[in-house]
């Protein structure tokens, strides 16, 4: 049976922006990733190397978080790493649909379906895929040079964080290994840790969208009312690190989460970022209007980037989420 047209080649060429974050995520793979420490290492520096990439781009932050996320996971759930020259990405978006079925056989596992929301999928040579199998959700590792693994063509039409290169990716029974038992991925401390590490790589994108009013404040050239909008964007950015350093220095003092505190800190500290990367967006824009995003592709990829990137933030979903958990402790501390 001849596929559909969109899924005949496996590995269409990568265009500009997604060859340029592609070679910069092998880069990071090869000389850098070994330097992060793990969750519950040092995990503000964790966070510190996240707000930094994220502040050099965000397509490669992106790319770097899903390796490192990967490394931890591994980690955690089974004890291993990724091996020298893998490139690994977390391919675990779950909006409504078919999405991924992981079926059992006599030989071992298999995925079926399209996976949506896959960073790096022709740059990353491994990737952890979630499915829904007969007895729950699942995490398997996928080698992603094999038959039957087909990244499906101009899903990924994005301007914002176009190099992250997020296509769907075509399943048709690929082997793969189940990572942990049922929900063992979701369940994990780490879990919350890593919602973390997202909202630092959204920091460092905040950061990289401020420059060009610190630039304008060096070379003096700032009235008074961009100056206003300049000591609220750097009293937002100082606290967003401050918090970050705190919640893992918070991490450190308890990686298993045997306090129970993993959940609300994360829905915290992600939302806080959130609000601080949407009123930076707002504040510059107003401050330095359309010189920046018309003549400086830097910033202008910087805030194209952010504003989709920021998007994974599930908004009142999770301002939801948190409300019930803070009521719950005032019920608590009530009795």
């Amino acid at each position: 049976m001849t596929p559909p047209p969109e899924l005949i080649e496996q590995r269409e060429p990568l265009g500009g922006a997604e060859r340029r974050t592609a070679d910069l995520f092998a880069g990071f793979v090869e000389r850098e990733a070994a330097g992060v420490p793990l969750p519950g290492r040092s995990t503000a520096r964790r966070f510190a190397a996240l707000t930094a990439l994220g502040r050099r781009d965000l397509s490669l932050v992106r790319l770097a978080e899903g390796h490192l996320d990967a490394a931890a996971i591994l980690h955690e759930v089974e004890g291993s790493a990724p091996a020298p020259g893998e490139r690994w990405g977390v391919w675990a978006a779950r909006p409504p649909g078919p999405g991924v079925r992981a079926t059992r056989t006599a030989r071992g596992w298999t995925l079926s379906g399209v996976k949506p929301y896959c960073s790096g999928a022709r740059a990353c040579t491994h990737a952890l895929v979630s499915a829904d199998a007969d007895d729950g959700y699942r995490l398997f590792a996928v080698a992603l040079a094999q038959p039957g693994v087909t990244q499906v063509r101009g899903t990924w039409p994005a301007v914002g964080m176009a190099g992250s290169d997020s296509l769907d990716v075509s399943f048709a029974d690929v082997p793969a290994r189940a990572v942990g038992e049922v929900n063992s991925y979701l369940d994990r401390p780490g879990f919350q840790h890593g919602g973390i590490g997202v909202a630092a790589c959204w920091l460092g994108g905040a950061h990289a969208v401020a420059a060009p009013l610190y630039e304008r404040a060096a070379a003096g050239r700032l009235d008074d009312h961009a100056a206003a909008h300049l000591g609220a964007v750097d009293l937002l950015l100082h606290t967003a690190d401050t918090l970050l350093r705190q919640a893992g220095d918070d991490i450190d003092a308890d990686p298993l989460d045997e306090r129970g505190e993993a959940r609300a800190r994360g829905l915290r500290v992600r939302a806080f970022v959130e609000k601080v990367c949407t009123e930076v967006l707002d504040r510059v824009g107003r401050a330095t209007g359309a010189g920046p995003l018309c003549h400086d592709e830097a910033h202008a990829r910087a805030v194209a980037d952010l504003t989709v990137y920021v998007r994974q933030h599930h908004a009142e979903a999770d301002l939801a989420q948190l409300g019930r958990l803070a009521a719950a402790e005032a019920g608590g501390a009530a009795r």
